[in-house]
Order: structure tokens, then C-alpha cells, then sequence
């Protein structure tokens, strides 16, 4: 058996007013997977829990984001997170303060056979 990937999607998410990377992150995620409706374990004729989802999620300040916070995301499968460093820190103009950007990416893998 083989880990073979069958959906990467992608997702951007913001905090507007907190500077709450873990909550741009976590809307990162969920733009991503709101992009399809993951049914592929279906497809495959595999149990939901047999997904291997890797995310992961680009911000500014690494650090500042509760990776186990956002496992609650993924109601099934195996999910790994990985935060680097990536997305924008957009500095207000008017006031103190910056606006988050996370981005992410979603990839959905099985162990399964490779197609000869």
C-alpha cells in the first residue's frame, strides 16, 4: 500500500481586528475544505476515518497559532498540521494594529494500491 494523495484544496483566512492567528488559520482551513465536499473516502470505498488530511497553513508568526485548536476542524480522518512561515501581516493605516492572512493547504491522502 501506497499513500496516495486524491484532493489538495486551498483556503485564505483573516483577522481583522485581533491579531488572532490561530483564528485566521482556522478560517484558512475551513475556506479550504468548504471548497469541496469531501466525500472522498465514498469515492473510494474507503471509511471517512481512513483520510489522511496533511494541512498546512502559512502565517507570519508561526508561534502564535494553537495547532491543536484547529485538529477540532476535521471531524474524521487522520489530520496533520504544519505551520511555516507564510500569509501577511497587513499594518493598519489609520491606527495600531494589522490585519492577519493565513493560507492553507488541504491534501487528502489514502493507502491504496497505485493505479498500474
Amino acid at each position: 500500500m501506497a499513500k496516495t494523495r486524491v484532493l489538495v484544496e486551498f483556503g485564505m483566512g483573516t483577522s481583522l481586528r485581533r491579531e488572532d492567528y490561530t483564528e485566521a488559520a482556522r478560517r484558512a482551513l475551513k475556506d479550504a475544505l468548504w471548497h469541496n465536499s469531501v466525500n472522498m473516502a465514498e469515492l473510494f470505498g474507503f471509511p471517512k476515518e481512513a483520510m489522511i488530511i496533511d494541512a498546512e497553513i502559512g502565517v507570519q508568526e508561526p508561534g502564535r497559532v494553537d495547532v491543536a485548536a484547529l485538529n477540532e476542524i476535521f471531524p474524521y480522518g487522520q489530520p496533520t498540521i504544519t505551520v511555516t512561515k507564510g500569509g501577511l501581516d497587513i499594518d493598519k493605516p489609520h491606527t495600531e494594529g494589522r490585519t492577519v492572512v493565513a493560507n492553507a493547504a488541504v491534501i487528502v491522502s489514502f493507502d491504496m494500491e497505485p493505479a498500474a
